[in-house]
């Protein structure tokens, strides 16, 4: 490929990242993290008031928005019950089955964090085997947050200082095997790390830029309102996401995906082609995909917003999105390759 990503240092920034904890509106910790480490690198920043940070990379005219989403699905405190186990709500889409037995860590106000597991109220083979056969994970009727503590009633849950409303973070369980790598929050963070790489070669020049370039993280993705705020001179607004696997989708665990269209809209159809051209310069391996029926990306609330921009989106092959996901060494390096040369165009 034309363009070589860092294995080792991008590996350690997405270890790095997903030890973050950032459940949608829970930005702080991770946003301070990438705002010091772009600084390190002396790039000017700025953040948005509702959360989100803007990276401005360089270069001139043209303005290009490239955006990555920092933020995770996740859960929140709905209810301390009386038994001293926690009800949950998801947090973006989340769902019971992809959770079941993952430990979590519950985030207090007070900034202490408590480390517990999703469980299902009967649980056990031995002593209900029928009725685990017919529940169905559920986090209204049946699913809840088993404390790592000695609790037997919601008085002593709330003397931990949990409350209605604090985050519930499910652990990442990243691991990287053979080039695999699997975890929770590829989508989005494997992506984030990517635009920290292309800050480290665009500051060492191994990337030139062809045009002003921002690099922004979002962190409301999950909710849907991540792009709706865009610097008033951007022209165009690429979005890096994963892109999902499943039936009747080209999208391939080793390659990088140019998407054609998503749930909401189709994505520019010049901008859909210069990516295209620009993967096969960069020697990308490539696919294009459709991405129906529940996909969608930051650039889609940026138009709806009314911003008069092309919007496209590319991302790594990756499977079981929103769950236990996983994607290949060789779709992050061929997503950087086809990114690295789009930013050099004008």
């Amino acid at each position: 490929m034309k363009y070589k990503l860092n294995e080792k240092r991008y590996l350690k920034e997405l270890e790095k990242e997903m030890s973050i904890d950032s459940v949608t509106g829970q930005y702080h910790e991770l946003q301070d993290y990438l705002e010091k480490e772009a600084k390190k690198l002396d790039f000017k920043t700025s953040t948005l008031h509702k959360g989100g940070l803007i990276i401005e990379a360089g270069g001139k005219g043209n303005p290009l928005l490239v955006t990555a989403h920092g933020d995770t699905i996740g859960l929140m405190v709905r209810h301390i019950n009386e038994d001293g186990t926690i009800k949950v709500c998801k947090v973006g889409g989340l769902y019971a089955y992809h959770t079941e037995r993952e430990n979590v860590r519950v985030h207090t106000r007070d900034g202490k964090i408590y480390t517990g597991c999703v469980q299902r109220k009967n649980a056990s083979v031995h002593v209900t085997e029928d009725e685990l056969d017919k529940e169905v994970a559920n986090f209204d009727k049946n699913s809840f947050v088993v404390l790592d503590e000695d609790v037997k009633s919601a008085a002593d849950v709330r003397k931990l200082g949990i409350e209605i409303g604090d985050y519930v973070a499910v652990e990442p369980r990243f691991t990287v095997s053979n080039g695999y790598i699997k975890s929770h929050f590829i989508d989005d963070k494997a992506l984030v790390a990517v635009l920290m790489e292309l800050l480290h070669d665009i500051k060492d020049e191994k990337v030139k830029l062809g045009r002003k370039v921002y690099l922004y993280i979002s962190f409301y993705e999950e909710i849907g309102h991540g792009g709706s705020t865009v610097p008033a001179d951007v022209k165009d607004f690429l979005a890096v996401d994963i892109a999902c696997i499943g039936p009747e989708q080209t999208s391939d665990e080793r390659k990088v995906s140019i998407f054609c269209k998503d749930s909401r809209f189709p994505y520019n159809y010049d901008m859909v082609q210069e990516l295209e051209s620009a993967a096969k310069v960069s020697k990308a391996d490539y696919a294009l995909d459709v991405l129906t029926p529940h996909y969608g990306s930051d650039g889609d609330p940026a138009l709806v917003a009314g911003y008069d921009i092309r919007h496209g989106a590319i991302g790594p092959g990756t499977r079981a999105s929103h769950g236990y996901e996983r994607t290949h060494m060789d779709a992050i390096k061929s997503t950087y390759s086809l990114l690295a040369e789009y930013v050099t165009r004008k």
